[in-house]
């Protein structure tokens, strides 16, 4: 896809909620401009045209979709067209997803515990997704606003530990279906939104390409800096893999290219994120009340991730979610704080990030403890209740 003078925006024609064309001209330039008003006016064209299928009575397309997905393009007799043309991108893998990608790109994951992970995704990552007034108004309209956050939480951090796994995105394999079926839940959620009456000429397309990449910047930039501010940091190389390893998953999501690639630390992806953030929009106060749902479901993984007494767990979430984001948006998101818990937490992360220096000085103790977490966290998807995906059908339960 290119950004030729056909895709450029008149200033009329700008979603009027996401700021001003004029404005990320003279901040970005032209070109950038230009794919930021693409990319707000378009969802997932492969996906979409499935969903329409399904919803448009073809008769083959839900069930060609779902076991296409599971059992590859080649197990289908006559499928529709939408579903060849989904499939065949998504089989289709870039370039750099070689062998050494797709069965060790993830290992930098698994250098730290699993509740870890949900409190970056949680208090860090998800908190931030709800910042974007976009995503708060679909889920809205959708009426799962609040009532569904706890269900959010889980299922993405699901989805996320099951795309980890080591050789999981290969086709036909966990971390790629699941990953097909969150992309497919967002389809069916722009057509719901879309029947509800969703805003596009405030918000642009429903779950739009700056939604989707910005989301992706949640689950790299934002959840790397809130593991690292925890104690957990990673190497530059190690940064840099994992980054390349979301590619893939952005190119199974149904992301642009252009908004993603090439991104191999947190520092390109904290300018690449300046664009997206320019045409999110200002909080709005349904993003406070996300905040506190948030927070107040995940109290109980701080005591296993750093060691925090039980008894201070929200205020130590809460101290958390503060060093994640700011306080400048922890006040507007009316995070709470506590001196005490501060300490208590500034105290454990000092005691972590000494113990992980140490550690990573043993090369074998290292390679232990990454195959300790793996197994951590392989045990934790076993005994998870398995996610509703709902991608055949209207109703989304939950929000990557």
């Amino acid at each position: 896809m290119s950004t030729d003078p056909v895709a450029r925006m008149a200033e009329h024609a700008w979603p009027h909620a996401r700021g001003a064309r004029s404005s990320l001209v003279a901040q970005f330039g032209t070109d950038r401009a230009d794919l930021a008003g693409w990319a707000l006016t378009t969802g997932d064209p492969l996906a979409d045209a499935v969903v329409a299928d399904i919803h448009d009575g073809h008769p083959q397309a839900r069930q060609s979709v779902q076991r296409g997905i599971r059992d590859g393009l080649d197990s289908l007799v006559d499928p529709p067209d939408s579903v060849v043309a989904f499939l065949n991108d998504t089989e289709r893998l870039p370039d750099y997803a070689d062998d050494e990608l797709l069965d060790h790109g993830s290992a930098p994951f698994f250098t730290m515990p699993p509740p870890v992970h949900l409190i970056s995704l949680s208090a860090g990552a998800l908190i931030r997704v709800y910042e974007s007034p976009s995503i708060a108004a679909v889920l809205t309209t959708t009426g799962r606003l609040v009532d569904g956050a706890d269900r959010r939480i889980r299922e993405t951090g699901k989805w996320v530990a099951t795309a980890m796994l080591p050789g999981s995105l290969r086709v036909g394999r966990p971390g790629y279906e699941a990953t097909l079926q969150v992309r497919m839940l967002h389809a069916n959620m722009r057509r719901l939104v879309r029947s509800r009456g969703f805003d596009e000429g405030a918000y642009g397309t429903p779950i739009n390409q700056v939604d989707l990449a910005r989301t992706w910047m949640d689950f790299t930039i934002t959840s790397l800096l809130a593991e690292e501010s925890m104690g957990f940091g990673l190497t530059t190389s190690e940064t840099a893999t994992l980054y390349r390893y979301w590619w893939l998953l952005g190119h199974l999501l149904g992301i642009d290219a252009r908004l993603i690639e090439g991104i191999s630390s947190n520092q390109q992806a904290r300018r690449v994120d300046e664009l997206l953030q320019a045409v999110t929009g200002p909080l709005i106060p349904e993003s406070a009340t996300l905040a506190e749902a948030t927070i107040g479901s995940i109290t109980g993984e701080l005591h296993d991730a750093l060691k925090v007494p039980e008894s201070i767990g929200s205020k130590a979430l809460g101290a958390l979610a503060r060093r994640f984001h700011g306080d400048a948006i922890a006040d507007e998101l009316q995070i709470e704080t506590s001196a005490a818990a501060d300490a208590v937490i500034s105290r454990a992360i000092s005691v972590i990030r000494s113990h992980r220096l140490k550690e990573r000085q043993d090369v074998d103790q290292w390679q232990r403890n990454q195959e300790k977490y793996l197994a951590e966290s392989r045990a934790r998807l076993a005994a998870a209740d398995d996610a509703q995906y709902e991608s055949g059908g209207d109703q989304s339960k939950t929000q990557k």
